[in-house]
């Protein structure tokens, strides 16, 4: 696969990290792939759990001019120096989040597997449109996004697209060439050395 048509990666934090040892753990993925994008994405609601792991996410990929978007907190997006939110209900919040944080801010939304619910997000102001699981997962109902979803998506409609959930080596290989990015996270963290578990995932795009 060409460089220019290589999908980027978003890496999504785990649920939970303690913030002391999370920069190196990190840093050392950010220095040893090439990562467009860390997406803040915690289990809590606790201000200042978030506020602590925002502050070391922004100090380690600010250092490596990678940009930084948290899920769903318009506020601390702002107040922390970030660099824009990732939306996980869809369209509903887009134009609101498109406002508060102004022109230059990410904002991204995840669809789920809705066509509709995806156009309404670009028509609304979303920088990239996010669709999964594209794998094999007994979360919520279990329905997967489709591989015509992309397709037809990456042949009518410019807003970027993100293939993300239950990713393997042989979904990055069919997926590769219909989507804009791929986001990585839980296939990660559970292995001893997340790195090289990354780059076996990434292995097909070359």
């Amino acid at each position: 696969m060409a460089a220019d048509d290589r999908p980027q990666i978003t890496l999504i934090t785990p649920p939970t990290f303690d913030p002391e040892t999370f920069a190196d753990r990190i840093g050392r993925i950010l220095d040893g792939a090439e990562i467009a994008c860390l997406r803040l994405s915690l289990g809590t609601r606790d201000e200042d759990i978030l506020m602590r792991a925002a502050d070391a996410a922004r100090e380690v990929a600010h250092a490596r001019d990678v940009a930084v978007v948290i899920d769903n907190h318009l506020i601390l997006a702002e107040r922390l120096g970030l660099d824009g939110v990732h939306l996980t209900d869809g369209a509903r919040h887009v134009r609101k989040a498109r406002k508060d944080l102004g022109a230059d801010a990410i904002v991204g939304a995840f669809c789920g597997a809705s066509k509709h619910d995806g156009m309404t997000a670009g028509e609304a102001g979303a920088d990239y449109v996010s669709f999964g699981p594209i794998g094999e997962t007994r979360l919520g109902d279990g329905s997967r996004a489709p591989f015509e979803l992309f397709e037809w998506w990456s042949e009518v409609i410019e807003v970027p697209i993100i293939a993300e959930g239950a990713l393997t080596a042989e979904l990055v290989a069919r997926f590769g060439p219909v989507t804009d990015f791929f986001a990585v996270g839980e296939e990660i963290w559970s292995a001893d050395d997340p790195l090289a578990a990354l780059k076996a995932l990434l292995a097909p795009l070359g």
